[in-house]
């Protein structure tokens, strides 16, 4: 495994669990007796935690919602409840009913993940109430670092930089507006009980700083139940430095060295890697000193992240603590060769930490990839849906996977639409970057919209690859980034040639199939048929002619093209393809009229036109009003019938997979009907709101 690679001794959990006073790092007197813990999250969260507590021999309880009683965390724990509703206030953030599962398991411990409860100070005290050890800080950690305002005056105490702002309790319009024009825009909005990228918003001027502030507080009172908001001069370009700290129940802390996580969207990141690149040791030291007077200055045990803000003159800013471990710690691991579920877990029984800071060096680099069911060509938009076809790399010392579904799992509209977290590791940035590009591009997906193209195109970017990070290069190269790659018509005929014969290994070639060529085979005839098929919105027109056992001519566009194809026998979705001599695997799935093909370099997918007399005609909505991007719950409506709209103006505000969508006018009109009401659930492409077009009159 990867934490063996330099050279870390595993222990008997069990046996130093019951004999502290023989402890190998010394005489402890606060312990617990760990045999059992529950496990109060979902999803890879879960599964990680799971990996590490069965390494060490503990029996695992996890807990579920009604939507997760399939879910792979649920079928791996050695027990497994259900919680309740596929809501997440009715199931995982129930916190009275995680505590009596914990309770009548028998579970001495409950570790919250990273998520859901991890950084709520009522439930940790709720744990310490009930007896019930929680596998993270204290509750005046929690409460000190969670609270914005709370934690910038306690690193200020303590010498940590800090950007200044107002965190100050009069939190009416007027004075945070007045405050804003102090500081000066661009400014960024911050709810103090923040994380995640929930209720942020950078207010580039004072025209926009009253809406920007309403959906800021309307988002952190969903997120946090606390609306309150702080003010910062933004940093224009900045980059998002954060460094892995941990401390123990006995004054003793080390810093694990820093992640650089400054590629992001929406303010949430989408790949990070470790140790940041460009910097110097003596910036590296600094970093790592402020992180541990952090922690040390609010008494922090466990694993937390001390995330900062770092200008181009490699100055740093705190920015905030989080009090758990982060989604982003395998990059950690993989340079350090720890496993630092194992520390949280030796820790909460009263362990010291096994290292000092000195032990600790940084081997090699690694990079985490995050894969989401969302279109990054519309603005990131979430998805959900059945996950029809999953294929992954091979695990390996150097690849990591962090998963918490399968081939035929649905991912849930009502969570994180996260599908795993892709971990690579090489001896330089340079390897470890390689490795996440071929590993990207065996990840092959079908059934939702993923934004694994979009990583590979990342990963691949000159820029990204020199290490000029900073939060704005996603929007700086989008153009770029986001470039569509177009089939060539050698690509064109591989699809179809993968249509053809994958409909002919399932069997469901009919007479007037138009894959039926595969074996139409006539003596003294040239058999030839036309075929279309389409990429976006362009159809491509081919005319395919058998030449004989696995061998094709295909003539587009005036040019012709002979290939041929064997398919692999240990995995019948995987095809040799040989164009005008130059051969090449591919990887194809064949799902109703759609062709998926994925090559090393790209991954295209392609439709089978439907003839207009099969197809089913259908009202396009979006033509009359406002229709919901993805199902999702209504959360605030700023219009009613007979109101007048301009193009542009807020009527609808949903709330789907943790995300808050405005949806807005798209024309001038008057509002003929709205649909539904506050707290309506809605299916994706329902119509919200219906307008009447008066710029058309």
């Amino acid at each position: 495994m990867y934490w063996m690679r330099f050279g870390f001794r595993r222990f008997d959990f069990r046996r130093i669990c019951c004999s502290y006073a023989s402890s190998a790092f010394g005489t402890v007197t606060t312990v617990i007796s760990l045999s059992k813990v529950l496990i109060a999250n979902r999803g890879e969260i879960s599964c990680r935690i799971i990996r590490s507590s069965k390494k060490l021999g503990l029996q695992t309880v996890a807990v579920y919602s009604e939507a997760d009683k399939n879910a792979l965390h649920v079928t791996l724990a050695d027990e497994a409840y259900c919680l309740g509703p596929a809501a997440s206030q009715e199931s995982y953030l129930n916190q009275r009913k995680v505590i009596s599962v914990a309770k009548e398991t028998g579970a001495q411990a409950i570790h919250p993940g990273y998520g859901f409860l991890s950084e709520n100070a009522e439930f940790a005290e709720l744990c310490h109430k009930a007896g019930v050890e929680f596998i993270g800080p204290p509750a005046s950690a929690i409460r000190d670092m969670g609270i914005k305002s709370t934690s910038k005056f306690i690193m200020d105490e303590a010498g940590v930089p800090i950007i200044k702002g107002y965190h100050g309790e009069d939190q009416s319009d007027h004075r945070l507006r007045s405050e804003a024009l102090k500081i000066g825009f661009p400014v960024m909005l911050k709810a103090v009980r923040g994380g995640g990228g929930k209720g942020m918003r950078i207010v580039f001027s004072e025209d926009e700083f009253e809406a920007q502030l309403e959906s800021a507080r309307r988002e952190a009172q969903k997120s946090f139940g606390n609306d309150t908001m702080l003010v910062e001069k933004y940093v224009k370009r900045p980059r998002h430095v954060e460094v892995q700290v941990f401390g123990d129940k006995y004054g003793n802390y080390v810093y694990l060295f820093e992640r650089d996580c400054s590629v992001q969207r929406r303010h949430q990141k989408i790949i990070e890697e470790a140790p940041a690149p460009g910097l110097d040791e003596e910036t590296r030291h600094s970093l790592g000193e402020a992180a541990v007077r952090a922690a040390a200055a609010v008494s922090y045990v466990g694993a937390g992240t001390v995330e900062f803000i770092m200008d181009e003159n490699k100055k740093f800013y705190f920015m905030e603590m989080n009090t758990r471990l982060q989604v982003e710690h395998p990059v950690t691991e993989m340079i350090t060769g720890t496993d630092l579920v194992e520390w949280q877990l030796r820790v909460a029984a009263g362990e010291k930490l096994p290292v000092t800071q000195r032990d600790l060096n940084i081997n090699g680099h690694a990079f985490e990839a995050r894969i989401y069911a969302e279109n990054p060509e519309d603005n990131f938009m979430p998805g959900a849906g059945h996950l029809s076809h999953l294929f992954t790399p091979k695990a390996s010392d150097d690849i990591r996977i962090e998963t918490g579904v399968r081939e035929g799992d649905d991912v849930s509209v009502h969570y994180d639409p996260m599908i795993a977290k892709l971990v690579a590791w090489g001896p330089d940035r340079k390897s470890a970057l390689l490795k996440l590009h071929s590993a990207l591009s065996k990840y092959n997906i079908v059934g939702v919209k993923t934004n694994v193209k979009f990583l590979m195109q990342l990963a691949n970017h000159k820029e990204f690859s020199l290490g000029n990070v900073h939060t704005d290069f996603i929007p700086q190269y989008e153009k770029e980034i986001f470039t569509s790659k177009e089939p060539t018509h050698q690509t064109v005929c591989t699809a179809l040639l993968s249509a053809m014969v994958l409909e002919a290994k399932q069997g469901n070639l009919e007479s007037n199939s138009p894959f039926s060529l595969m074996d139409g085979m006539i003596p003294n005839l040239v058999y030839r048929k036309k075929m279309n098929i389409a990429f976006k919105d362009k159809v491509f027109s081919v005319d395919v002619q058998y030449e004989g056992k696995n061998s094709y001519s295909f003539f587009i566009e005036d040019k012709q093209y002979s290939i041929q194809v064997a398919q692999s026998k240990e995995d019948p979705s995987v095809l040799y393809c040989t164009v005008d001599n130059k051969s090449f695997p591919v990887r194809a799935v064949l799902q109703d009229n759609e062709i998926h093909l994925f090559t090393r370099e790209y991954s295209y997918e392609f439709l089978f036109p439907t003839p207009k007399f099969l197809s089913t005609s259908a009202t396009d909505t979006s033509q009359k009003g406002a229709v919901a991007p993805m199902p999702g719950v209504i959360e605030k409506i700023s219009v009613q019938a007979g109101d007048k709209v301009k193009k542009g103006d807020p009527l609808v505000v949903i709330i789907a997979m943790k995300m808050e969508y405005v949806i807005k006018a798209h024309c001038d009109g008057t509002v003929d009907k709205v649909f539904f009401k506050v707290g309506d659930n809605v299916t994706k492409n329902a119509q919200l709101v219906d307008i009447r077009n008066e710029s058309s009159k």
